[in-house]
């Protein structure tokens, strides 16, 4: 028969059980180590001390209140037959660690009772073993530093452990964040170029579909291809968010495509024509190198989301797109002749409409990447989109890594 998941192995109760009874042995073995035998015997006495308290040390971990209540009962019984002081020291020392550990690990409501008590017992085992009030006076003020030194060392233990969790539970917050923007960039960049397409072609059908058939099957064709594309899009990007942190694959799942780059700019240049925006793409400087694949995906979603807001709001047949490699960065330039707009409609045209999210979304890509990104209406008339994104230095041969 299985344990279930809240009964203790076998092995678990053992333990338990063993703890138990050396804990309870505790104050018996201490009053007889430290009450008989040979007169003079002072490091057999506090050997036979060290074994007694050691016995008690496996229930604290777990049960500290009991531990120390029988810490207590064992001083109290040694203390009665007066040994010499030096003999317990050790048990004191062991009854304040455990308070320190309560300290730690309960609330002050636990802790007061217990550090009270023990305060108490201690002073009273010291009436056995000094005499003269000053004496007495002296070493219970000693008790109670000791204690309260105890007692603050435990309480910063609990609060550094404190801190700590809020650390990791706010570390685990911001990066759950930081996962929901990120999915929401990319169902919002998958979904948004689509749709506007796909919004432009059925109008256009609507309206041709009695006088010119022949337009209104190839707005329908396109419709068709887009909504593939992106319900292949959208496949791609849940099968990536349901793949395990290890990349192993899932039995009966389709193979994952590779993220979009700036190789797809044509087929992305394409898609906006049929949405009747002809889009003219410049590559400037070296392509030959190739990009970090995070930079070659931020990229060409800030493209996309630009030429998204040109087919929806810029009203102007024509847009430029250039890409211009440099030593350190790729730099992506997005801009259209659409009629002029107020200075502070920075969220039109390519940048995205007002109060939506495509000025937010690729800014915070570039932002990502430590790069530069502006946006905002040109002087003349049309929008303008730059992103500058930074791109690893390489080292010339044989130089070392730093």
């Amino acid at each position: 028969m299985t344990a279930t998941p809240t009964e203790a192995p076998p092995s678990g109760r053992v333990a338990t059980v063993l703890a138990w009874c050396a804990a309870v042995a505790h104050p018996f073995v201490l009053f007889l180590s430290l009450g008989t035998g040979p007169y003079h015997s002072t490091r057999l006495r506090l050997l036979l001390g060290a074994v007694a308290v050691g016995a008690t040390l496996p229930l604290a971990r777990r049960r500290p209140l009991a531990a120390l209540a029988l810490l207590l009962g064992g001083l109290l019984a040694a203390a009665t037959t007066r040994p010499e002081s030096v003999l317990l020291y050790l048990p004191v020392l062991a009854a304040d660690a455990v308070v320190g550990r309560i300290a730690a690990l309960r609330p002050p409501r636990v802790l007061l009772p217990a550090a009270l008590g023990a305060l108490v017992v201690q002073i009273t085992a010291t009436t056995f073993i000094t005499s003269g009030q000053d004496v007495f006076v002296s070493t219970s003020v000693a008790l109670a530093l000791a204690l309260l030194t105890a007692v603050l060392l435990g309480r910063s233990v609990r609060e550094r452990r404190g801190h700590a969790d809020q650390l990791k539970a706010a570390a685990a917050a911001e990066a759950v964040a930081a996962e929901r923007l990120r999915i929401a960039r990319e169902l919002h960049d998958v979904i948004a170029h689509s749709i506007g397409v796909v919004a432009i072609q059925a109008g256009v059908g609507h309206r041709v579909i009695e006088t010119q058939p022949a337009e209104a099957r190839k707005a329908l064709a396109v419709i068709e291809s887009v909504s593939r594309e992106t319900l292949s899009g959208l496949r791609r990007t849940l099968g990536a968010l349901r793949t395990p942190a290890e990349d192993s694959p899932v039995p009966g799942e389709a193979p994952r495509a590779p993220a979009p780059g700036l190789a797809d700019l044509d087929r992305l240049a394409a898609s906006t024509a049929d949405a009747g925006v002809r889009v003219e793409v410049r590559h400037l400087g070296d392509p030959g190198r190739p990009l970090p694949p995070e930079v070659d995906l931020a990229a060409y979603r800030i493209v996309q989301e630009s030429l998204t807001n040109v087919v929806r709001h810029a009203a102007t047949p024509d847009c430029r797109v250039t890409v211009e490699r440099t030593g350190d960065a790729l730099v992506v330039e997005i801009a259209d002749d659409g009629p002029a707009r107020p200075a502070g409609s920075a969220d039109g045209g390519p940048g995205g409409a007002v109060g939506g999210y495509g000025i937010v979304g690729m800014r915070e890509r570039t932002a990502l990447l430590g790069g530069r990104f502006s946006a905002g209406p040109r002087p003349g008339g049309g929008f303008h989109v730059t992103a500058l994104l930074p791109l690893p230095t390489a080292r010339p041969e044989g130089t070392p890594a730093p």
